[in-house]
């Protein structure tokens, strides 16, 4: 991990535990900092606002590329819900860090909620944009991007939530879902 990895790290830890501690309405940008051990346009170098320490998404890229890169016989569905589960599954569970506390927080306060569906959005851009690039027609991608991150948002929402399990699980049960079998390598385990 970079330096500046690790400061992202460090800031982002920072600001989850004085959410959790303080509330995220409560909690300022300076505080973060001064928690974090950095200054305040170091802050800003890793993170546009306060809310991007919770709602920064790094995946759509890879996510748009693993749709774009499913065999073109499958239907557009089966593409968007197997490129999802390929993408997920280069990310480590023990990566995620504190991902389901920011959920959490995120879930809880109406702003960042909204904020979250403008990632969501994103997301599902990039969904699209990898059928339409495997000759799905515009129309048919924004309906099956718009169906995936349909499934993808309740697997994020019940697992933060519910507090068992894994992620991964809750993932392949949602998308499996759409398409059955088009959930995770080996097979989703039962998440209830």
């Amino acid at each position: 991990m970079s330096k500046s990895e690790r400061t992202r790290a460090r800031i982002q830890s920072a600001a989850v535990q004085l959410f959790v501690e303080h509330g995220y309405d409560a909690t300022t940008v300076d505080q973060i900092s001064a928690a974090a051990g950095v200054s305040h346009m170091t802050f800003f170098r890793h993170f546009p606002s306060k809310d991007a320490v919770l709602l920064e998404d790094p995946y759509d890229p890879v996510i748009g590329a693993a749709v774009a890169r499913q065999p073109r016989d499958r239907s557009p569905l089966g593409r968007a819900c197997s490129g999802l589960a390929e993408a997920w599954s280069t990310v480590p569970e023990a990566g995620l860090g504190d991902l389901r506390t920011r959920l959490q927080i995120v879930t809880s306060h109406p702003r960042l909620r909204a904020r979250m569906w403008e990632n969501t959005l994103a997301t599902q851009e990039a969904i699209a944009e990898g059928l339409r690039a495997s000759g799905a027609q515009p129309l048919e991608a924004e309906v099956v991007a718009g169906a995936c991150m349909g499934a993808l948002m309740a697997a994020l929402t019940d697992w933060a939530a519910d507090g068992r399990g894994t992620l991964g699980d809750r993932i392949a049960v949602a998308l499996n879902q759409l398409v059955p079998g088009a959930g995770m390598a080996g097979g989703p385990s039962a998440v209830r």
